[in-house]
């Protein structure tokens, strides 16, 4: 690649709704960042955290089901990097490319492959079929070529076999935002019908003016309300002082930052257990005894934390049963826990040697 890959990471942009978790990037010449329908969909507004932007809330600005793409609005304050698309109608087989994306919420992982057919067809579109592995997380983010040029959306794999994957074709996008900017960035989406985008302005009730189809607007989607044990969850962040939009990662799932710690949440209905991991920093490359005797003593004197050392990783974890599940009681455990992870994370590093993790540099 003739750029840097981790001048990538400039652009790229992980997002995060109450269902899912995927991957956009940022295109400064429509100033829009650019996902996957899928990604957001049954959202108006979702989560977006990228190297040169803070975790904020956007809203969803356009929706396309036929070509499996949406707009997100971009901060007015970021310092997101410029890139430029490319051409994917002149890609040829063999040619090199590079996934770049959020998989199983590893942030920034690049893979790289080639064309194996730059005009495969589903459903009379044409999509790149490569071989550089795309998986959960990864939809919505860039297929780059040797330039470092957008030439693609990363949007599907065929199941069990992660070296076949599809990219929708830049000269799509490049059409589709020809087309929404035309309606002056007003919210808007495609009739799944006539395929005529529909905006704000122009809409018929909840009917396209052009083919009387219904179609559903972005800005009408009903605000997200968890259930059961995840609602507790979630009232518990709330009252510990975090924005639970931000926090959220899929249905079950969340995560807290604290400091120089982050916390790691999962409520797992078939064991009932609400499952939480504070990834601290990583063990010394020497000296490491002095650091696991403060470990032991520290679970020892614990009530209801467990250190564990993971490869490299130290976590401190805390389970609460739902069946035994005291909002109070949970709310302060969950509580002492951030604090404490903060504490441990510079008494280990700062007292013990054991390093920062890579991750909080991300």
């Amino acid at each position: 690649m003739k750029k840097s890959l981790e001048s990538y990471k400039n652009f790229v942009i992980q997002i995060a709704t109450p269902y899912s978790m995927g991957t956009g990037f940022y295109l400064k010449s429509a100033d829009l960042i650019i996902t996957n329908y899928h990604v957001v969909e049954g959202n108006a507004q979702v989560a977006v955290e990228g190297n040169g932007m803070k975790m904020q809330i956007v809203p969803v600005l356009y929706t396309d089901a036929r070509y499996d793409l949406a707009f997100l609005q971009t901060p007015a304050k970021h310092h997101l990097a410029e890139v430029r698309l490319g051409k994917g109608s002149i890609l040829k087989p063999g040619d090199t490319v590079v996934a770049v994306g959020h998989p199983f919420d590893l942030k920034y992982s690049f893979t790289k492959g080639i064309i194996s057919n730059p005009n495969h067809i589903i459903n009379e579109l044409h999509y790149l079929q490569h071989d550089a592995a795309i998986n959960p997380g990864n939809s919505g983010g860039p297929l780059l070529n040797e330039a470092g040029e957008v030439i693609g959306v990363n949007t599907s794999i065929i199941a069990n076999a992660n070296t076949i994957g599809f990219s929708l074709s830049a000269d799509y996008l490049e059409d589709t935002i020809q087309e929404y900017l035309a309606g002056n960035r007003e919210k808007g989406t495609r009739c799944q019908s006539c395929s005529n985008i529909v905006f704000e302005s122009t809409i018929d009730g909840e009917y396209c003016p052009d083919c009387g189809a219904k179609a559903k607007l972005p800005s009408v989607e009903p605000a997200y309300e968890p259930e059961g044990v995840s609602r507790i969850v979630e009232d518990m962040l709330t009252k510990a002082g975090f924005d639970v939009r931000l926090s959220r990662r899929g249905p079950s799932g969340w995560e807290i930052k604290k400091g120089s710690a982050q916390i790691d949440m999962a409520y797992h209905a078939q064991t009932g257990l609400i499952m939480c991991d504070a990834h601290l920093c990583t063990l010394p490359k020497k000296n490491i005894q002095p650091l696991y005797e403060y470990l032991l003593r520290q679970n020892y004197e614990n009530n209801g934390f467990q250190f564990n050392v993971v490869g490299q990783d130290i976590v401190l974890s805390l389970l609460i049963y739902d069946k035994y599940l005291n909002e109070d009681v949970a709310l302060e455990l969950l509580k002492n826990l951030f604090e404490k992870a903060d504490y441990y994370d510079n008494i280990l590093v700062e007292k013990y040697g054991a390093a920062w993790k890579t991750a909080q540099q991300a």
